[in-house]
């Protein structure tokens, strides 16, 4: 009967979250999760070894092919610490990381490939029902390798790389200061939930080890669920690009980084995202839209609703002018109104950045001293179309910029700068204040 009971209380829990996300996006449904067969594959009995100095790619790898070859199950890494090399995943695979186990990279010296080659660590490419799973941590020891960020032709291993994937699940487990990108889902891929992870390395300005294009979470395709994730990063905190649609982000804890973002490629469109229910605190951005004219595309249907933002260095911004190669129009902290109307204007075109449909609601912020309460920055020839921002308390020094953009409309707002409340910066822009149209 007790075990009746327990399995009776699990499934309500299991079923009042999914009425709960059901619940707060009425439109939303959840991914579809892969289905793995219950066969088990501890690396142990392939050769692995608990240490901090013995290579174990083979005998992991080993395990994998087992699991493959008898049609897939759960390749299990027990307590201890494992160095490896790169892993090639395929489909109808969990790796499960227990929770006193930790999978190491090879040092910064033994790593194969090393930065003439960047391999990844964990990839697949064309894969269907795979997953990551675990209370245990994969570790990038990345630190030797952020100094290269920006040298020419030096590429960094990324941590977990999918690409056209089917029934995607990372769950529970703690990523740790990969070379570069923690997880990075891209292509036409589908079905992906990231749920429970906890993502360290950091921030990207650390006056002692700073972290360089180390993104949390970049997932690009169709039907996401990223929930209830503790991430501190030096880079995104979550990401995607053109081709993107239905994502629900919600229940997560964002730390360093710069932010939820969009971008900067957006061609193939991005549409119908709800981010929901979580916090932000020190983050460089909160909600952060990037493109430009080079890469663009439509960006449209996002609600971003039920957010708190503690000491962050921008809570909003939208720009198409990522590439900008001019310092004044770069400095987004300090653009002018006078700055902005001299961007110069270009034909639209196929790869033109375009956003429109965004609302922002129940949204309260602190910013960092000296900085702006946030920024919509249209191009004079694709402005921002039709943004909402309803119920949003932000406190910040500087003023909100508003540059080209039609139809922004405030409801019910209070934006305290030193220039007063709701005193917006503005040009070239359609705007109206609890319904009164400002000039």
């Amino acid at each position: 009967m007790r075990t009746r009971h327990y399995f009776l209380i699990g499934l309500t829990l299991i079923l009042t979250n999914f009425h709960s996300i059901k619940a707060q996006s009425q439109d939303y449904t959840p991914p579809s999760l892969p289905t793995i067969p219950n066969k088990v594959f501890n690396i142990n009995d392939y050769g692995a070894i608990s240490n901090n100095t013995t290579d174990n790619t083979l005998s992991i790898q080993n395990a994998i092919d087992a699991a493959i070859k008898a049609g897939g199950g759960r390749v299990v890494i027990p307590a201890g610490v494992y160095l490896s090399g790169p892993l090639k995943f395929s489909s109808n695979l969990n790796l499960q990381i227990d929770s006193a186990a930790t999978v190491r990279f090879l040092p910064f010296n033994r790593y194969p490939g090393g930065l003439k080659e960047g391999i990844s660590f964990i990839s697949g490419t064309g894969l269907h029902d795979i997953a990551i799973t675990g209370k245990g941590t994969i570790d990038g020891q990345g630190s030797p390798w952020w100094p290269y960020a920006k040298t020419k032709d030096a590429r960094r291993p990324r941590m977990i790389v999918f690409r056209d994937c089917d029934r995607i699940l990372i769950e529970h487990v703690t990523l740790t200061n990969s070379p570069m990108f923690h997880i990075a889902i891209s292509g036409k891929t589908s079905n992906v939930t990231v749920s429970g992870i906890i993502v360290r390395a950091p921030a990207s300005d650390d006056p002692v080890n700073p972290s360089h294009n180390t993104d949390a979470c970049d997932v690009t395709g169709k039907k996401i669920l990223i929930k209830n994730c503790d991430i501190s990063t030096g880079d995104d905190d979550y990401t995607c690009g053109g081709g993107t649609s239905d994502v629900l982000i919600t229940n997560c804890k964002y730390g360093y980084g710069h932010g939820v973002s969009i971008g900067s490629p957006t061609k193939g469109g991005v549409s119908n995202i709800t981010v929901e229910n979580c916090t932000f605190t020190n983050t460089e951005c909160g909600i952060r839209l990037k493109s430009d004219r080079d890469r663009g595309g439509l960006v449209q249907n996002l609600t971003y609703r039920n957010l708190k933002m503690t000491n962050v260095g921008i809570p909003i911004l939208i720009y198409g002018t990522y590439n900008a190669k001019d310092r004044d129009y770069r400095n987004l902290q300090k653009l002018t109104p006078e700055i902005a109307t001299t961007y110069p204007s270009a034909p639209i075109a196929e790869k033109t950045p375009i956003f429109q449909n965004i609302t922002f609601s129940n949204i309260k912020a602190t910013v960092q001293p000296g900085k702006r309460a946030g920024l919509i920055w249209g191009l004079p020839e694709a402005p921002v179309d039709n943004v909402l921002l309803k119920n949003v308390e932000i406190t910040a020094e500087n003023p909100f910029g508003i540059f080209f953009t039609k139809n922004v409309r405030l409801q019910n707002c209070r934006i305290r700068t030193k220039f007063g409340t709701n005193a917006l910066s503005i040009t070239n822009s359609e705007i109206t204040i609890d319904g009164k149209a400002v000039k």
